[in-house]
């Protein structure tokens, strides 16, 4: 066995650069671009490529197919990380590639987490993208969207990554078990079928962290009949716990909120304690799901289970006392509560039917038998004159909207729970 294969010495690639593709043919996944006569593959194949944004999670070869492209159509590549590169270093790529298209050899850009350059940084690469000094490729985890310029945005397409599958984790697994060179295959390591699941299952669709939680538990595997036996207990030490997709700040944390409401105001408990969770264990602002809860026991619960807010607001109180992790009980029994209450959205109907009134016509005064009179003059102009107090008779008619609005209404009982029996 190669011993360095584990302990390669400092400055040495670990297994998932080592065993990244270099050719289109090797690339594993995201068919849905670079399939088969697909538009990007057809691009690449007959050497023309425009500017481009690769937006997926971590792990789902953008690099890569930068690296592949730049190598498919005979192009320089250049890398910079928006994390630590800045103007300068643009200027000085730039000079480069210009120097290079006077002797007719092109320029790839690639910009990893080009998300994290502002505003002045994406404008200062827009020129040359338009003048064809560069061909950019920029990576992204973020939606382009919200964090890509949109004059750079609209010089460039868009293709979106999905998170590997399964089976296309095992492929990259199982490559790197054989593989001699550059893989594990001079090291002789095995890889039980509950150690194979549990990596590819942990990887949650990151190659990267596939690979290199599979190099890390070889590295400490026993030697059995001869081999390295890596076990699923050696996957789970070496991982910890599943990848996590979840960014507080970025669009999951926009997607998941959205799939935990929706689930709840459909009445799925199921559902909705699963998007509780992910977003627990992704470290979510515990308060800022209180706040969604007691946004939506009024939107959504409403009239219907009036109890619901008391239930949300106490959670939202729970929370901020306990803290966490123990505040995820009050969030999982408002979770469960307002999932399974009756629902209702009169309020909001009743609200956006009156602003619109508000809205679209003439703001009359308030009537004068409305109006309160704390002077001898407000009496003698009419105020409060008429005014019907409806505890001394509630069956008695009084008028409490101004003249124009007369017989609007904005409150239409719901048909489900206590609002179904007013």
């Amino acid at each position: 066995m190669d011993a360095s294969l584990f302990d390669p010495g400092p400055g040495s690639m670990p297994l998932a650069a080592r065993m990244r593709p270099t050719t289109l043919d090797e690339f594993v996944g995201q068919e849905e671009i670079v399939g088969a006569g697909r538009a990007l593959r057809r691009a690449i194949e007959s050497d023309h490529i425009a500017s481009m944004i690769l937006w997926g999670p971590p792990g789902t070869g953008k690099t890569t197919l930068a690296q592949i492209i730049a190598h498919a159509t005979d192009a320089h590549f250049e890398k910079l990380s928006a994390v630590n590169a800045g103007v300068a270093d643009l200027r000085r790529v730039v000079a480069d590639a210009q120097s290079r298209r006077r002797v007719g050899k092109r320029t790839v850009l690639f910009i990893d987490e080009i998300h994290r350059f502002n505003k002045g940084q994406q404008d200062a690469v827009l020129p040359y993208v338009e003048d064809g000094t560069v061909t950019l490729i920029g990576a992204t985890t973020e939606n382009p969207s919200f964090e890509v310029n949109a004059a750079l945005l609209s010089r460039a397409r868009v293709f979106v990554l999905q998170a590997l599958t399964d089976d296309a984790i095992g492929v990259l697994v199982d490559r790197a078990l054989t593989e001699p060179e550059r893989g594990l295959g001079d090291a002789n390591v095995r890889l039980d079928a509950d150690a194979r699941t549990t990596l590819i299952d942990y990887a949650n669709g990151d190659a990267r962290t596939a690979l290199n939680a599979l190099e890390f538990a070889a590295s400490s595997a026993p030697e059995v009949d001869g081999s390295r036996l890596v076990t699923k207990a050696l996957v789970r030490d070496a991982m910890q716990r599943r990848g996590s997709t979840y960014d507080k700040a970025g669009e999951a944390h926009y997607d998941i909120i959205s799939a935990f409401i929706k689930s709840l105001r459909a009445s799925d408990p199921d559902a909705a304690m699963y998007w509780l969770a992910r977003m627990i264990d992704g470290g979510e602002d515990a308060l800022f799901i209180a706040r969604r809860l007691v946004i939506l026991a009024s939107e959504d619960v409403g009239l219907a289970d009036s109890r619901g807010l008391q239930v949300a607001i106490a959670a939202q109180q729970a929370v901020h006392f306990v803290g966490m992790p123990e505040g995820f009980y009050p969030l999982a029994h408002a979770t469960l509560y307002l999932a399974t209450a009756p629902k209702s959205n009169s309020v909001g109907r009743a609200y956006g039917a009156a602003m619109t009134d508000v809205r679209d016509t003439r703001n009359d005064p308030v009537p004068l038998h409305l109006r309160n009179a704390p002077t001898k003059l407000m009496a003698q102009l009419g105020y409060g004159r008429d005014y019907h107090y409806a505890h001394t008779d509630y069956d008695v008619a009084q008028f409490n909207l101004p003249e124009n609005l007369r017989g609007h209404r904005y409150y239409e009982p719901g048909e489900r729970g206590d609002e179904a029996r007013t």
